[in-house]
């Protein structure tokens, strides 16, 4: 195990470097203080959305726990975006990219201060990727905290969330609702602060960053709003100071073992189809051979045993109340579905870790093996003439499994929103969104906006919906994303002509379209890509990101 991390701050105590410990001392650090290891608290507090304006408080816990285990922290801090209210503007292309700034500003502090350890907090959905990406290529000792789920929103006796919302706004066009009504699910849909409740990509990511071993066991799950997180932050402090004195560092614990851990839990809860970006992103920059066979593989053996939302009734903060993850890893673990024998973030190997857990609560409705929602994992790869290189969907709690229809082409999610809206999508349509890939967006903007809208206008099992962006979380229905290659490259999705008949099956596992590799050949003599006018972080990261079928990784 690496133990390069235990002279890095060392530097500092060379007599020539009088000057640097000048600048030091201004922060507060006394002589003995330039013995310990230097520890960073990477802090992603923001006040621009509910899931990170508490990470502060967090931080400081982080800090705390690190002084108390002997080490000299330092809090600083990098950025968010919030997905949900960029979500349907132009906003949503910088979603993805911000994993990479969050990702290279990271690295970058903690390269220049020569830290010894990092520990890692994040909330909404890209800081966490963005976070681990960052611990990978560092390579020192680590530990990544989740801020936490937020409550769920109460309306009319019943629990609501950001989704709620999206899909009032198609359920008040269809006038199934008034404007009072969805000024109330506005109002309430989010109570506090913390990530978006249900097993959407913000839980989905925490719950396979423990099952991976980089965060410690229960902090996946813990509300933001509750002492069990903040205590989560100082243990986080403590235990990476244990990790700095073993010389234990993420490479140790990233492992393709790990790997395949993260993607049973994310199969079993039924999570998002971001996890399969993030999770090929973050494995490539610890080199691990990662693909989208690997999720294939695991999802067949898996099954997806939990009633979450979207697909289902309950949030992350009722599987909190049952056990959380650890009680869900501790029962795959029994049925022969994880490797128990992964060392953690605590020094300790999953089993060891386990092995303090409780069961899930007797009589809890929220997890069952026994009767699963879906027999094998949810999130499927299609493959097919449309897709070559691969395509994802999250097929849970659906009875279409099949649809075959005429393709509606649309350049834009506007056009295409703009269409569901004005009532010109009819049951049987395949919508096609392209040239919002990594490249094209370029950002691969995220759809909840419009695949909510669908559903609230009861279209969601009536149309399909196919794409080269990706999907929110919190998006459920015939909906296919990640289609690669995408359209700014030439991908056959970039061919597609109005009218043509696609085909999108679950159960075979296909995305295709009536249209013969001739016809291909003579489209594409008449195709050329769309000039992009680019500037800045935009332009920078359509030259360097790649495919999502490997991630969407600029590095």
């Amino acid at each position: 195990m690496g133990n390069q991390s235990k002279t890095r701050s060392k530097v500092f105590n060379d007599i020539n470097r009088a000057p640097n410990r000048a600048m030091i001392r201004a922060t507060g650090v006394e002589d003995e203080d330039f013995n310990k290891p230097f520890i960073g608290v990477a802090s992603t507090w923001s006040e621009v959305t509910p899931c990170n304006m508490h990470i502060d408080e967090l931080a400081r816990s982080a800090k705390q726990g690190a002084l108390e285990g002997g080490g000299t922290p330092f809090i600083f801090n990098t950025i968010t975006v919030s997905d949900g209210i960029s979500m349907g503007t132009d906003g949503m292309r910088y979603s993805l990219p911000s994993r990479e700034v969050i990702a290279d500003s990271i690295e970058t502090v903690v390269g220049a201060q020569n830290y010894d350890g990092v520990v890692a907090i994040g909330g909404c959905d890209k800081n966490m990727p963005g976070c681990m990406i960052a611990l990978g290529r560092l390579n020192l000792p680590s530990v990544f905290v989740y801020g936490g789920t937020i409550r769920p929103g109460k309306h009319d006796g019943k629990d609501i969330d950001i989704v709620s919302a999206f899909e009032a706004v198609g359920k008040y066009n269809n006038e199934d609702i008034d404007s009072d009504q969805l000024n109330q699910i506005e109002c309430h849909a989010c109570p506090g602060a913390g990530s978006c409740g249900g097993m959407y990509t913000a839980n989905t990511m925490s719950s396979a960053i423990e099952a991976m071993g980089m965060s410690l066991p229960g902090s996946s799950s813990n509300p933001a709003e509750s002492s069990e997180k903040l205590e989560d932050c100082t243990a986080a402090g403590e235990a990476v100071m244990n990790l700095t004195n073993q010389g234990i560092t993420p490479r140790d614990i990233m492992t393709k073992e790990a790997f395949e851990n993260a993607i049973t839990v994310v199969m079993a809860l039924g999570g998002s189809t971001n996890a399969v970006l993030h999770l090929l992103a973050i494995a490539k920059t610890v080199d691990v051979d990662l693909d989208l066979d690997d999720f294939e593989r695991i999802r067949e053996q898996v099954p997806h045993i939990a009633d979450l939302k979207p697909s289902g009734r309950y949030v992350m903060e009722d599987l909190s109340k049952v056990g959380g993850v650890p009680a869900v890893m501790k029962l795959l673990l029994e049925k022969g579905l994880l490797h128990g024998d992964c060392i953690t973030v605590t020094g300790k190997t999953i089993a060891e870790n386990l092995s303090e857990v409780d069961h899930l609560s007797e009589g809890q409705e929220i997890i069952s093996f026994e009767n699963p929602k879906r027999e094998t994992g949810p999130l499927v790869t299609l493959r097919g003439n449309l897709a070559p290189e691969g395509a994802v969907a999250k097929m849970s709690g659906l009875k279409v499994k099949k649809i075959t229809g005429p393709a509606r082409v649309f350049d834009t999610e506007k056009e295409a929103t703009d269409a569901v809206l004005n009532n010109e999508i009819n049951p049987g349509d395949v919508i096609v969104i392209r040239y919002v890939g990594p490249k094209g967006g370029p950002g691969m903007a995220e759809m909840l906006s419009i695949t909510a809208i669908v559903v609230g206008k009861g279209l969601g099992e009536k149309v399909g919906l196919i794409t080269d962006g990706r999907f929110s979380g919190g998006t459920h229905g015939l909906v296919v994303g990640h289609v690669s290659p995408e359209a700014q490259v030439g991908g056959p999705i970039a061919l597609i002509n109005e009218g043509d008949m696609i085909t999108i099956d679950s159960i075979a596992q296909e995305l295709a379209v009536d249209v013969s590799e001739e016809q291909f050949a003579e489209r594409t003599k008449n195709w050329t890509a769309p000039k992009q006018q680019l500037r800045g972080t935009l332009a920078k990261y359509a030259r360097l990101v790649s495919s999502a079928s490997k991630g969407a990784i600029t590095d």
